[in-house]
């Protein structure tokens, strides 16, 4: 019989809140199958297309854009990557399109870059004030292949009034954390919602404790993976998993978090049925959305350790999008990207996802409720996403597909962390 960590690695190929799309799928999505015309020079119609999150800032800066038209399209995380990995892999793919940092999923930068699809941006002046320590996110041997605008943080988004009426407010530590939602549960309230049937949804609560509970204590840990010298199973990540499941043993979670989606997560919160969701900070957009008020909701990180000096925070490169190597406008395209490098749309994209910017100036204008985490970003004390050093585009649904079972009781952290360990030791082709 079929598992679903095998199940999950089959349809699914992941990145951040994002999951990705196989090599091989069936027709493309009704939503991302209309396209606009092409033609070259510095001008023309240019085929977009990006995920649901990038709708925002796209629609302003292609707007903003005078030297070409544009034909876009977004569509939900799995339609678009789905699709678009087929589209890459049979020549026609759009002439900009969604591109997630680093490596490990099948549309990361690098797993992109490796096969050819991806235009070289090196000689646009934007890519040299890339931070050194984000260069691994932006960069293959040595050549920029992503453009992002910034890095995003996962903390605990909340709505201010359920805070406000258990007598709470944000934890420095796990002990903390845990007298905050016992406290918040007494008043009838779900202490964390938890949309885990969306998949990417399961990693979140592991990503926000991991810093603590193994970058912090051990900085090398990535090294010490590629180099078969550490494990996922003799890891802090044995701690992060025990610490996920205690919150769902205290009932911290909603009723059934495997059957509950994203939008139903965001919908708790955001209307004061639910205190909490840990979640990235490129989704305030969506809670605000959905809360009678924007000034609801706040953000705090997420304190993964007793101890406040040893809390760390994840902090990743924000999805971004690239030029496709075959677009036959290929450089009005890249004209398109050279523009969205000018520090005045890094800061107008970053402002309207809640990031805080690739790099800042006097312009830049970070929002308030990620004033918390700027002192751990500042103070090194921040990591990339988990799967933004992983090696291939597998070990991150297989994570999905383990948060999953642990949720239903049907594995252990122990067997989970064995699987994990031998999906990133998998032999690529």
């Amino acid at each position: 019989m079929t598992s679903s960590f095998d199940r999950a690695a089959l349809s699914r190929r992941g990145f951040l809140r994002l999951s990705g799309g196989a090599a091989a799928v069936a027709a493309l999505p009704a939503a991302l199958t209309a396209c606009g015309g092409s033609s070259g020079g510095s001008g023309g119609t240019l085929r977009l297309v990006g995920v649901a999150d990038q709708q925002k800032p796209l629609d302003l800066l292609t707007k903003a854009y005078t030297k070409a038209k544009f034909s876009t399209s977004f569509a939900p995380t799995d339609q678009v990557e789905t699709s678009l990995r087929t589209q890459l892999g049979a020549g026609n793919a759009p002439d900009v399109h969604v591109v997630y940092p680093g490596n490990g999923s099948a549309m990361s930068m690098v797993q992109i870059a490796k096969a050819g699809l991806l235009a070289d941006l090196s000689d646009q002046a934007w890519t040299k004030r890339v931070p050194a320590g984000l260069k691994p996110a932006f960069q293959m041997d040595g050549k920029t292949f992503l453009y992002s605008a910034g890095s995003s943080v996962i903390g605990a988004i909340y709505n201010k009034k359920v805070f406000q009426e258990a007598g709470v407010t944000p934890p420095k530590t796990w002990s903390e954390f845990l007298q905050v939602c016992d406290k918040i549960k007494k008043k009838g309230k779900v202490p964390i919602a938890l949309g885990a049937q969306t998949q990417w949804v399961t990693q979140l609560i592991t990503y926000a404790l991991v810093p603590s509970t193994v970058y912090a204590k051990n900085p090398q840990f990535d090294s010490q993976m590629k180099a078969g010298t550490a494990t996922f199973a003799n890891s802090g990540w044995v701690q992060a998993l025990d610490m996920y499941l205690e919150l769902q043993k205290r009932g911290f979670f909603n009723d059934n978090p495997n059957g509950t989606t994203f939008e139903q997560q965001t919908s708790m919160v955001a209307t004061g049925k639910a205190a909490m969701a840990i979640q990235v900070s490129a989704v305030l957009p969506d809670f605000r959305k959905a809360a009678p008020s924007p000034d609801d909701l706040s953000m705090f990180p997420v304190p993964g350790a007793d101890d406040a000096s040893q809390v760390w925070i994840p902090a990743g490169v924000v999805v971004g999008l690239g030029v496709s190597a075959r677009s036959k406008n290929r450089d009005a395209a890249k004209a398109f990207i050279d523009f969205l490098g000018r520090q005045e749309n890094i800061n107008r994209w970053a402002e309207s996802v809640a990031c805080v910017p690739l790099v800042r100036d006097a312009g830049s204008k970070i929002d308030p409720v990620l004033t918390p985490f700027l002192p751990y970003m500042d103070g090194n004390k921040a990591v990339p996403f988990m799967d933004q050093a992983w090696p291939n585009a597998e070990v991150q649904p297989a994570h999905f597909a383990m948060v999953q079972e642990l949720l239903a009781g049907k594995t252990t952290v122990a067997k989970g962390l064995a699987k994990l360990d031998e999906t990133y030791r998998k032999k690529q082709p």
